[in-house]
């Protein structure tokens, strides 16, 4: 009998430890799922876990072989300029990405570092300055960095026209909250022209900077997960964090001093790299929108997500990021 087409398939841990055990030469090779996702991450223990490392297989419909190798091109040089990240490893033969044949096809898959430490939800105050030093760092070195152009830009049209586009059917019979948001996306729009966006410090963004994408090992930081890295606006990962803090202060686990004081100790480690002009900080709150625009516009293409683009649960997301704007901008733009 035939094999019936699958849309995406989950690869047998077992037979993903007995594939590193061939390609890597590792003994006593264990695989457990931990994640689905852009793609499924799997833990890897060898040697009676004594090492452990991440591996990534990406789902074919989300993530070329094209924009796979730019991620992992971006972050070995980043390793070689001794930024803190999480690295691709080569197998046996030198080979960084490897492909398997899958129900569905072909599926490609890398194997990463594991970051040392742990996740930190609230920061200590030199943590903070760490994680602000050192995402200046990857800045600095990132501008620098020629890539294949392979990846996405992060602009208005990416981040606020193209996704609302996609998530019309998101806001069901609500027009009128989806025109309300059309009318943000432009004011917007209009708001960062008028601060030049265009002519401020562009280069490489994370552009998923949350405390879950970076593990500390007590004030060492090391970041991982650069799936969604584009290209746009240096101040996109300042806001991520930024998004980070008014969430802590929404849902009740922060006070709204305790995060400016601790946006401000990030800011100042950030600026003993790389000086914040006074138009870049005003950015800042105005690139938020688009950032939960984005994701929310990524989630209709991807079956994990999709109840999280239901009109009833759209619009509790909805309501929260009008939350976070007013909070950031005091109303100035008339969300």
């Amino acid at each position: 009998m035939n094999l019936f087409p699958a849309s995406y398939s989950t690869l047998s841990s077992s037979a993903l430890a007995a594939f590193i055990h061939q390609k890597y030469g590792w003994a006593a090779v264990e695989c457990k799922m931990i994640l689905r996702g852009v793609g499924d991450s799997y833990l890897i223990t060898v040697w009676g876990g004594a090492e452990r490392y991440i591996l990534r297989v990406y789902r074919p419909d989300q993530r070329n072989l094209a924009q796979i190798t730019a991620e992992t091109s971006l972050l070995l040089t980043l390793k070689q300029k001794d930024i803190p990240v999480s690295w691709p490893v080569k197998d046996l033969s030198g080979t960084i990405v490897q492909t398997v044949k899958a129900v569905e096809g072909r599926r490609h898959m890398v194997l990463f570092t594991y970051a040392p430490g742990t996740t930190v939800p609230k920061l200590n105050e030199r943590q903070l300055h760490t994680l602000g030093f050192q995402m200046a760092r990857f800045h600095e070195a990132s501008r620098v960095i020629e890539l294949p152009d392979q990846r996405w830009i992060f602009d208005t049209e990416t981040t606020l026209f193209k996704p609302l586009k996609l998530l019309r059917d998101a806001f069901g019979e609500d027009t009128e909250g989806y025109q309300r948001m059309q009318e943000t996306a432009g004011t917007i729009s209009r708001k960062l022209k008028a601060l030049g966006a265009d002519s401020l410090p562009f280069g490489c963004c994370h552009f998923d900077l949350l405390p879950k994408n970076f593990h500390f090992e007590g004030d060492s930081i090391t970041f991982f997960d650069f799936d969604f890295f584009g290209f746009g606006l240096l101040a996109n990962d300042i806001m991520v964090f930024r998004q980070h803090l008014l969430m802590e202060v929404n849902f009740g686990r922060m006070t709204r001093q305790e995060a400016d004081r601790a946006y401000a100790l990030f800011l100042a480690g950030y600026q003993e790299v790389r000086p914040l002009s006074s138009r870049e900080l005003e950015v800042v709150p105005y690139l938020g929108v688009g950032w939960w625009l984005f994701y929310a516009g990524f989630h209709t293409t991807h079956d994990q997500f999709y109840p999280l683009v239901q009109p009833a649960h759209f619009k509790l997301r909805v309501n929260l990021m009008r939350k976070l704007m007013e909070m950031d901008t005091e109303t100035q733009t008339g969300v």
